[in-house]
């Protein structure tokens, strides 16, 4: 019998490196040698509540990840052994990393019903390498928070939270031509990162926010009720945390559009003659419903140096420590873990 290591959540806040059977591809399916596979906010969630609710026990951990096809069923034909790829977890019914069986934090991934769904199974062209293979998965979840907030040509753009959610929906916005894009934190790190990325920020401890936009994005008066209001078009709210998407629901213009990608694990109280007055046009972005090819062209034209994402590197063998570095949000942005290691 051939094994492999593979990352398993045990219980609430327990996981381990197991030794598991490799799994064997079916007439439909590729087997996957995992290069890197990032540490997502979700993948911290699971370990917290021990894997999801009525999924497989032990629960697999992984989903952001790239690597090299080393097997097929016998009516694959759309990719072969030796080519370069990344996937779509959820695509094929696959559930990588969130469904119990299989996750990507292993030396090798069964990528499932790949002829049914040919399109969840992407080469990785040449010009990008493994580690920017892992990060097609966090930048087409911000791309899909891009084409929901209606990202166009000279849109003033701000993102709440310079986690990797919130850096990723800088780099879609940047792409889908905003012509300014501000990142706003309290983690002087990460807006480090946002700088290096090439992006404006702002300390979110600023004591008056709506001026501070103001000042950066101009001021709008097309209301009299409301007074002078930042120019922001659009608002991204990546933090999950209430009183943020409360605040920015005061702050923003008449007709400001407002995306939130952030998870909220709790009810947020709204002013809602507040969003009448204001027009606000609020709407929400979950995952990537067909962004990777978007995101891999991108990427291959080099519009942003998306390098200053990863923070920190681990081997599979060393899993807890990176699990450890990844639970620094001040310290950490992307954690990626090399699986052959």
């Amino acid at each position: 019998m051939d094994t492999m290591p593979q990352v398993r959540i045990h219980a609430p806040d327990r996981v381990a490196v197991d030794t598991v059977e490799r799994p064997r591809p079916g007439a439909d399916d590729v087997l996957i040698e995992v290069a890197n596979c990032g540490i997502c906010g979700s993948d911290l969630s699971y370990v917290k509540l021990g894997g999801i609710p009525g999924a497989a026990s032990p629960f697999a951990l992984g989903h952001e990840f790239a690597g090299t096809v080393v097997a097929t069923g016998e009516r694959v034909s759309h990719v072969q052994v030796g080519d370069r790829v990344v996937a779509n977890p959820d695509r094929g019914d696959n559930a990588i990393g969130s469904g119990g069986l299989q996750g990507a934090f292993a030396s090798h991934v069964l990528y499932r019903n790949a002829t049914g769904d040919p399109e969840g199974l992407l080469k990785l062209p040449d010009e990008l390498d493994f580690e920017t293979g892992a990060l097609v998965e966090p930048l087409a979840v911000g791309m899909h928070a891009g084409h929901q907030g209606r990202i166009s040509r000279d849109d003033k753009v701000t993102v709440f939270g310079a986690g990797p959610v919130g850096l990723a929906s800088a780099v879609a916005a940047r792409h889908l031509g905003a012509a300014e894009v501000l990142l706003v934190d309290l983690s002087a790190r990460r807006l480090q990162v946002a700088q290096q990325m090439g992006f404006e920020v702002l300390a979110a401890d600023t004591g008056d926010l709506a001026g501070a936009l103001r000042e950066r994005h101009g001021t709008v008066t097309n209301d009299p009720l409301l007074g002078p209001q930042p120019g922001t078009d659009v608002y991204i709210e990546a933090t999950g945390v209430g009183e943020v998407l409360r605040q920015i629901t005061f702050t923003a213009r008449k007709g400001a559009r407002i995306v939130v990608v952030g998870v909220h694990f709790t009810p947020v109280e709204f002013d809602m003659t507040n969003f009448l007055l204001r027009e606000l046009q609020v709407t929400a972005s979950m995952a990537y419903p067909d962004e990777f090819d978007e995101v891999i062209a991108m990427l291959v034209r080099r519009e942003i140096d998306v390098s200053p994402l990863i923070s920190h590197r681990f081997p599979l063998s060393r899993f807890e420590e990176a699990l450890s570095q990844a639970r620094q949000p001040e310290q950490a942005v992307k954690v990626l873990v090399d699986c052959q290691h």
